[in-house]
């Protein structure tokens, strides 16, 4: 019987989900203008995972209470939920969007764990926006970089840890607002 390719794919981004595991635990310990973004390439099944603070997307990592928060939020969804506008990959390799989901998590329960800071601090929010892409490409190989329009659609990203996880193996890059594009070379 063979496995569905959805489903190794999914595999593929397990090693990913444990190495991001323990900074999701704590999301008041990640650190703005710097996100996560977790490629599998199974076939031609592409999975991606995008983690990233709430203020390099919106500009504030609070509930949307306001109209404009609410419209802010409203907008970055949008964008996170069309992720070839985002991660622009080569027209050789094909790639078609089969899945593309975006939220804004939001962490406030971090009053109970520590009953010595003092109550300000004690009502601080974290929030991050969490993204999941199901991609297919017809020629995967050619999928040989990605041009991250990310930085120029997010004024506040300025920085994105990238691991790639494909047959031949694992591989860890950084782009940057300033290096925004991400040379893949034979990875794939």
């Amino acid at each position: 019987m063979r496995i569905p390719l959805l489903c190794t794919a999914g595999a593929l981004l397990i090693p990913l989900a444990a190495a991001n595991a323990e900074e999701r635990r704590e999301l008041d310990a990640h650190e703005h203008g710097h996100g996560s973004f977790n490629m599998a390439v199974e076939g031609k099944t592409v999975a991606i995972e995008l983690q990233v603070p709430g203020a390099d997307i919106v500009g504030f990592e609070h509930k949307a209470k306001s109209a404009k928060d609410k419209a802010a939020l409203k907008s970055a969804k949008e964008s996170l939920s069309a992720p070839l506008a985002l991660f622009k990959m080569p027209a050789a390799a094909g790639c078609k969007v089969s899945s593309a989901k975006a939220e804004f998590v939001l962490d406030d329960h971090h009053d109970d764990h520590d009953k010595h800071t003092d109550a300000k601090e004690a009502k601080a929010e974290h929030a991050e926006f969490h993204a999941d892409y199901q991609l297919t490409c017809a020629a995967p190989e050619k999928l040989t970089a990605i041009d991250f329009a990310y930085f120029g659609k997010f004024k506040n990203a300025e920085e994105l840890e990238v691991k790639v996880v494909t047959a031949k193996g694992q591989s860890q890059y950084e782009v940057t607002r300033a290096k925004p594009k991400l040379d893949l070379g034979g990875t794939i």
